[in-house]
């Protein structure tokens, strides 16, 4: 049996460094484990060393370079707040005198296709109520006695106009094969008051998406060129402002456009031009009806016509001209409210031509746009020898 010689302090002490340097396997592997959180404690501390050098050099910095570097994309210099302030800036730029009807169109339409329309939503909200409230403002600078002749007297050829505009819109159509849905409402749009009833009728009948888009597309384009053209013809014809009134409100398809063309040429013809084509878009109740019935909608043909919005600005118009009349001290009263009318008037075509979409130019096909324009152009030239021969007066 071997002998087991007592280790000693002094051996201990002498023994352990030896075994120190003589590692099992199981230390090596164990050393070999522990091997990664040391070196990922070394990374630490470099990437601590370089933030804190990074820090160090950003304190050194100048203040206002310290300030950029915190705000590299300001709030106030995003594209979507620089064309939300442009907009706001351009709107109230066309409520000073200087600014026309068609031009106020076309920076809308400007703006539309540049830059971009960025309260699309609430400008399609608000469009209509302006207009409104701009034709009931209108009404305080005219004679209520002046507004019943003139709307009594365009009343035989306003019916007579309206369904001879039907019937030669349909032939047409047939004639250059159109599709009858998009035909009947381009139609309607030119023989009472453009879009408005466009928008009544295809409720009626029951419409596809794109081929109410498409009229509405049609209609704005002649629209737009109305308020330039109409002007500068009726100008080298001679026209007095009553023939430009009646020649427009009979020839131009929306309200807005009427009032607007007619505004550039003078108060006359703006008195003229309001009312006749008011008194023509009250024509769209029943021509909404009686489409219903050629329609064959056997569930009620002029239940739906009743779900129809009705033009009751026009009476806050009748009622606003007949304060003025029966109150002569609120005449210059209402001057005031017929100059700020018109100028809210010139905003909301800013409006209507901010409104316009790249997708509402890719809508326009070639053959209901020349059927629109054929259309536009009998109807126009056919109202134009009639007032210039002195047939329509």
């Amino acid at each position: 049996m071997a002998s087991v010689r007592p280790v000693s302090r002094l051996d201990s002490k002498v023994e352990l460094p030896t075994q120190a340097y003589i590692k099992p396997a199981a230390q090596d592997a164990a050393h070999e484990t522990a091997a990664p959180p040391t070196l990922q404690r070394a990374g630490m501390s470099i990437l601590s060393l370089i933030s804190f050098g990074l820090n160090t050099a950003t304190r050194l910095q100048p203040p206002v370079t310290r300030a950029l570097a915190r705000f590299q994309t300001p709030i106030w210099a995003s594209k979507t707040t620089i064309a939300r302030v442009l907009f706001l800036v351009v709107g109230l730029f066309t409520l000073l005198p200087i600014i026309s009807a068609g031009i106020a169109l076309m920076m809308g339409m400007f703006f539309a296709l540049v830059i971009g329309n960025p309260y699309l939503a609430t400008t399609h909200r608000y469009t209509p109520i302006l207009l409104q409230v701009s034709v009931v403002g209108l009404g305080a600078a005219m004679n209520l006695m002046t507004i019943a002749a003139v709307g009594m007297h365009g009343a035989l050829y306003t019916a007579v106009g309206i369904s001879m505009t039907l019937v030669l819109g349909l032939a047409l159509g047939k004639l250059m094969r159109t599709n009858y849905t998009t035909s009947l409402l381009l139609s309607v749009g030119t023989a009472i008051c453009g879009g408005s009833a466009i928008a009544a009728v295809a409720s009626t009948m029951r419409a596809k998406d794109h081929e109410v888009s498409l009229s509405l597309a049609i209609v704005f384009f002649l629209n737009a060129l109305a308020l330039f053209l109409f002007p500068w013809i009726g100008h080298r014809a001679g026209f007095d402002e009553n023939q430009f009134g009646l020649w427009s409100a009979l020839a131009i398809h929306d309200t807005s456009s009427v009032v607007g063309a007619a505004s550039q040429y003078g108060t006359k013809a703006l008195e003229v031009a309001t009312t006749v084509k008011l008194a023509r878009a009250l024509w769209i109740v029943p021509v909404v009806c009686v489409v219903s019935l050629f329609w064959m909608r056997k569930d009620g043909a002029c239940a739906q016509a009743k779900k129809v919005k009705r033009p009751w600005f026009i009476l806050g118009f009748l009622l606003m001209a007949a304060l003025v009349t029966w109150a002569p001290a609120l005449i210059p009263a209402g001057h005031v409210v017929s100059d700020i009318s018109q100028r809210i008037l010139v905003l909301t075509l800013f409006l209507i031509g901010s409104s316009m979409a790249r997708s509402t130019l890719k809508n326009i096909r070639f053959r209901p746009f020349v059927h629109g324009l054929v259309l536009w152009i009998i109807v126009g030239s056919t109202c134009f020898l009639a007032i210039s021969t002195g047939w329509l007066k």
